[in-house]
């Protein structure tokens, strides 16, 4: 590891219980500063109503951290936008905001979007799929923008148990604690894969954490660096393109680091997280998204579009399915003319 890794991450990685909530709210008042949530979700009917819950609960009602909580529905067949607005979010569908262009699927391409619907100068965006949810894990991650103003990027790291204990159960979700969670900061001690409970993270182990510690080792010291909870200063956001697909948390990163430098990025352990576990075959293709992200920073000439072959036992034998890898990015959302006439509003 870097020497200068080994400094930032006694300078930048802290415990979500170093920034009380208190702390937090007198931060917030001195500097006037607003945050926004967003949570991107698709077919998530059974997890975002607890969410949003706690959020609203913790958040806005008990305490006035979050002033706004949006979900942006990708196209759900559930009732997701349901759940989210009856738990008391403000839904917006994907498709309804800048309707002059049209939508790619993706993640990257919500989170893109989510940026001309909120208003906030610091956004969290918190993936819709947690179980067992905390507001630690906003807090945490909002925490050192409010009260370091050289802060412009913050990313949760955990652990991220697999199997049985990491589906969850959807009586657990809501509750608002944090399971698990220990306060403790040793660098990694929250990685995924690093044995006991911090299973988890196949493709951070396996793709991600490779293609930094090899080509962006001053990103080396990230504990969760695909990990969906991150905030950041708008004033950030709306500089950086934005993968459409499972890219967007690679290049987010590896782009926030080339243009406010590595002391302006930061992580905060929030404890443990909960989520659905995807299959090998959907591994794959956000792999595979993942490595095409880093390999278009690597190296900006022409690639050939990239496709992944995977294999599945039919009747008879293995049959190939050929998917199309995401490449596609929007630039950043301060050249979207809609974006610049709203904020000059």
């Amino acid at each position: 590891m870097l020497e200068e890794v080994e400094h930032w991450l006694t300078r930048r990685s802290w415990s979500v219980a170093e920034r009380p909530l208190d702390r937090l709210l007198a931060a917030k008042a001195a500097r006037g500063t607003t945050v926004s949530v967003v949570l991107p979700a698709l077919n998530e009917e059974e997890t975002v109503g607890g969410i949003v819950s706690v959020v609203r609960h913790e958040l806005m009602e008990r305490a006035p951290l979050v002033d706004e909580l949006v979900v942006v529905d990708s196209g759900s067949t559930d009732r997701t936008s349901e759940a989210a607005a009856a738990a008391g979010a403000r839904v917006v569908h994907r498709d309804a905001i800048l309707p002059r262009l049209p939508a790619l699927p993706g993640k990257g391409e919500v989170l893109w979007r989510s940026l001309l619907v909120t208003s906030g100068d610091v956004v969290c965006f918190v993936d819709a799929d947690l179980r067992r949810f905390s507001a630690d894990f906003v807090s945490g991650i909002v925490g050192p923008l409010l009260t370091d103003p050289e802060v412009q990027f913050v990313k949760a790291m955990y652990d991220r148990p697999l199997g049985a204990a990491g589906t969850g159960v959807a009586a657990d979700a809501g509750t608002g604690t944090a399971a698990g969670a220990d306060t403790s900061m040793a660098a990694g001690s929250g990685s995924a894969g690093a044995g006991g409970g911090g299973q988890g993270g196949r493709v951070t182990e396996l793709v991600a954490r490779p293609l930094l510690n090899l080509h962006w080792p001053r990103l080396a010291g990230f504990v969760q660096p695909l990990g969906g909870e991150y905030a950041a200063r708008r004033s950030l956001l709306e500089r950086l393109p934005f993968p459409v697909g499972y890219g967007v948390e690679l290049g987010l990163l590896v782009d926030a680091l080339h243009t406010v430098g590595l002391d302006a990025l930061a992580q905060v352990d929030v404890g443990v997280r909960f989520h659905r576990h995807q299959d090998e075959r959907a591994l794959g293709r956000m792999a595979a998204a993942i490595y095409r992200t880093a390999q278009v920073r690597l190296s900006r000439g022409h690639l050939v579009r990239p496709e992944l072959t995977q294999f599945e036992r039919g009747g008879d034998g293995f049959v190939p399915r050929t998917h199309p890898v995401d490449t596609e990015e929007r630039p950043p959302m301060r050249e979207i003319a809609e974006y610049a006439a709203r904020r000059a509003a």
